[in-house]
């Protein structure tokens, strides 16, 4: 199987993507790894936009392997959807989670828990040799917490809290976490569409 180079510097993310992704059998490498150093303006509008944008850039420099990016956000229903396609960007680039989180949980002061609703939502772009190009889109549903809770996950995980399993998504396992995340189900996925690609089913 082709190397496959996702498209981030984010550890905790290329960590989650290798444990997804390693039964495919192909070399896993993150931009850096690849030897790829590019700023790339993600000024998309969608998160599949932005997946592509990320995508396309890298795949530029590794006309020979498969490209995989992802664009992912948080969505507060009683914040009309923010910070959504700007989730990373929200408060600014720089600004640490523990901020951010501080920042989202006071702006629902007093917001009841049925009005708290909210998902992370992962879209996956891949760029695959010969310019062939796919996205896929996934979710997970629930609500936002009154405090941070955990200490896995990273970004917005702390304070999004998960009813059906009674814990937030940063007190998941990696394992647990997996299976239910948003850029879990959604690599899941995108595995299926290299599987097709590649002409395998590796199971």
């Amino acid at each position: 199987m082709k190397r496959i180079i996702f498209a981030t510097g984010n550890a905790g993310k290329m960590k989650e993507i290798r444990m997804i992704l390693a039964d495919l059998g192909a070399e896993i490498l993150s931009m850096k790894e690849a030897g790829i150093s590019i700023d790339i303006e993600e000024n998309g509008s969608t998160y599949e936009e932005n997946a592509l944008i990320k995508a396309r850039a890298v795949a530029a420099c590794a006309k020979d392997d498969i490209v995989l990016a992802d664009d992912s956000g948080l969505e507060i229903d009683y914040l009309n959807k923010e910070p959504g396609v700007y989730s990373a960007r929200y408060m600014g680039e720089d600004t640490s989670y523990r901020v951010k989180n501080a920042n989202l949980i006071g702006r629902l002061d007093g917001v009841p828990d049925e009005k708290r609703t909210a998902r992370f939502v992962c879209a996956i772009a891949a760029v695959l040799p010969g310019e062939r190009e796919l996205t896929v889109r996934a979710t997970i549903e629930g609500r936002i917490g009154y405090e941070e809770r955990g200490e896995g996950g990273f970004g917005y995980d702390p304070i999004f809290y998960v009813p059906e399993l009674g814990k937030t998504t940063a007190e998941l396992t990696g394992e647990e976490k997996n299976l239910v995340s948003h850029r879990g189900k959604a690599l899941q996925l995108m595995k299926e569409e290299i599987r097709k690609y590649e002409g395998t089913d590796c199971q």
